[in-house]
């Protein structure tokens, strides 16, 4: 498994207005159009919000025909729940039948999620349950990604030795909600990733970059894949240092940083040497 993730909003955005002050709409399709254009047509599948350049990547023939889209649902952001807890949301009007009528085969739903606070009728676990019915409905392939986070009580130290074993309850409470493919954080070590595959049993999943550099993501992904790991969907490792905003200065950029370090996924991947 191997998706390109370019979903981001927010977080490009800011990514972009490092190099031209603030970035606008504009700004942010075109950096998209470039990405899907110079990297995610280099890999199986792109991941990509529904509210910029989908479904126009396909009516413009952007996205190449043997290149898969998976869109995201969720919106950006959260809604603040009680004592502390994050409240995923999914962008208003998107479902599975909009995501087919979009373009895409595959859905993406991002949760934020406090497993040792929260149960099988929390938020969370409700909204998963709930489009997990609604894309097997539309046939749609589902993949559930699952972050987790630091309370505003925790320190960052604190939340650091939880949050392995809080990927791991995460996973597996995913699960019991008909999660079928999932999209985790890396839970810190190959006995964690060992962890996770057990709690899941048998279910696919895929490690996610989290922005960290490409060297610490290789890494990352060998362990992962060793631990039982099914593949990457990597983002931000990727092409977070390639968003010039002048077009010719990106161009060179994803082709010379960003290709080379999806080709260095791809022979993790395959056991070659990268």
């Amino acid at each position: 498994m191997l998706v390109v993730a370019m979903d981001q909003r927010a977080s490009m955005r800011s990514l972009i207005q490092g190099t031209v002050g603030e970035a606008t709409a504009a700004d942010l399709v075109a950096a998209k159009l470039d990405l899907v254009r110079y990297l995610g047509n280099e890999a199986p599948g792109v991941l990509l919000d529904p509210e910029l350049v989908v479904p126009q990547v396909i009516e413009d023939g952007v996205l190449a025909r043997d290149c898969a889209l998976m869109i995201g649902m969720d919106a950006t952001g959260y809604d603040a729940g009680e004592n502390g807890l994050r409240m995923s949301r999914i962008v208003a009007g998107v479902d599975a039948r909009r995501i087919r009528a979009l373009g895409g085969t595959v859905a993406k739903l991002n949760v934020y999620m406090r497993p040792d606070r929260e149960g099988k009728d929390s938020h969370p676990a409700r909204m998963i349950a709930s489009v997990v019915e609604d894309c097997a409905r539309e046939d749609i392939l589902l993949v559930v990604e699952i972050l987790t986070y630091a309370l505003p009580e925790e320190s960052a130290d604190d939340y650091r030795a939880l949050a392995p074993q809080l990927v791991v309850q995460a996973a597996a409470l995913a699960r019991e909600c008909g999660a079928q493919v999932m999209k985790l954080q890396y839970p810190g070590s190959l006995e964690g990733c060992q962890a996770v595959t057990a709690a899941l049993g048998g279910i696919p999943w895929a490690v996610l970059s989290a922005g960290v550099d490409h060297a610490t993501f290789l890494e990352q992904l060998r362990i992962a894949l060793a631990g039982g790991a099914s593949g990457a969907i990597a983002g931000r490792s990727l092409w977070k240092d390639c968003l010039a905003a002048d077009p010719v200065e990106r161009a060179r950029r994803l082709q010379e940083l960003g290709v080379p370090r999806l080709r260095a996924i791809q022979a993790v991947l395959g056991g070659a040497p990268s």
